[in-house]
């Protein structure tokens, strides 16, 4: 059970326990600057790993904490710091599900000869003309499918998710049954190696040979002052654009190239089509081309009504039937097909 030190994968292994199953708790050293992970409480900090041997211990349950420090830092931070600097918007907790729990967490249970590894994610898992499919929980609030979509059918039908037919307020309430200290524990909002949320700063003090200034261009291509690097702007941002226009004016685009940042307004952020690449899709029997699906271009976006069709040099292009707000190259767009997870893809363009 990888277990974070919150309330989630807490009841979650309280669960398992409860249904038979010999679980065995795991938490995940991810993150190298202990100092930092000392002065906080996002995920992964020392704090996290001291409520996750707690909560180990009230179950009766073994615990312990795996070091995959050069992995996470190869995988993901490299990954993440290498996407922001050369012009995307990456998610590095996509990365992690994909390269780290579900990935190097299965490799290490079968060293182990563990049957199954476990996650408190909202998810459910049915197979489905012979394949597994991943399904959204049960909370409707709770929409964790987008971080998953790079599941496989060797993954699924290696993984339990005990907190699929649940809502988040019966998990607390269960863990507040259950004595765990972690029952109102607040959910972690932060990238766990940001603490601050200071993206811009992270990237400049971790790879400040790669940050370099560039241009700041309206859609027309006219030059309206510059910028002190890439990494401090996404798609669809409007603080920190420091010069007056006399409107309010957004990110709406940038050049790896050039290192140009664009922007415009409101309405220029809205697209019909994107391409998609790096494309998984979890159950690939349901994928038929073209395929009407509702799609997502963002985490905290709603599902909204598309159009995937096969692209060149496998890519996917998803036709939105109405337009999309900033859709942003580095993000994942996801699939659904009612409620199942089809997969997804990294936004291209």
């Amino acid at each position: 059970m990888a277990m974070s030190g919150g309330v989630d994968s807490s009841v979650a292994a309280a669960l398992l326990k409860e249904q038979g199953y010999d679980v065995i708790g795991v938490t995940l050293k991810l993150w190298e600057n202990e100092e930092e992970l000392k002065a906080t409480r996002t995920c992964c900090s020392i704090e996290d790993v001291m409520d996750a041997r707690i909560v180990a211990s009230k179950i009766d349950i073994p615990f312990y904490v795996f070091n995959f420090k050069d992995k996470f830092k190869k995988s993901v931070i490299d990954y993440f710091v290498k996407s922001y600097v050369n012009g995307l918007t990456p998610n590095p907790c996509i990365a992690c599900n994909r390269f780290i729990k579900f990935d190097a967490l299965i490799r290490r249970a079968d060293e182990m000869g563990i049957d199954y590894i476990a996650t408190g994610h909202y998810a459910k898992r049915e197979v489905i003309g012979g394949e597994y499919a991943l399904l959204k929980g049960d909370d409707p609030t709770k929409d964790q499918g987008y971080v998953l979509y790079n599941m496989t059918q060797k993954t699924l039908a290696r993984t339990l998710f005990p907190l699929g037919k649940y809502k988040k307020e019966e998990v607390r309430k269960m863990a507040e049954e259950r004595g765990l200290i972690v029952a109102r524990k607040p959910d972690s909002q932060e990238i766990c190696f940001i603490p601050d949320n200071n993206y811009g700063a992270f990237i400049e003090k971790y790879a400040p040979d790669k940050v370099k200034p560039g241009n700041i261009l309206d859609v027309k291509g006219n030059i309206l002052g510059k910028h002190s690097g890439m990494h401090n702007f996404t798609i669809g941002q409007r603080r920190g654009l420091k010069q007056g226009f006399g409107k309010r004016m957004y990110v709406v685009g940038k050049n790896p190239n050039t290192g140009d940042v664009i922007i415009g307004e409101e309405k220029d952020l809205y697209r019909e089509e994107i391409i998609a690449e790096d494309i998984n899709f979890i159950t690939p029997s349901l994928v038929k081309f073209p395929m009407e699906v509702k799609a997502k271009s963002r985490y905290s976006q709603r599902e909204a009504d598309a159009t995937i069709f096969e692209g060149e040099n496998n890519t996917i292009i998803v036709r939105f039937k109405e337009p999309q707000r900033a859709p942003t190259p580095g993000q994942a767009v996801v699939f659904y097909l009612d409620n199942i997870i089809l997969g997804g893809g990294t936004i291209k363009g």
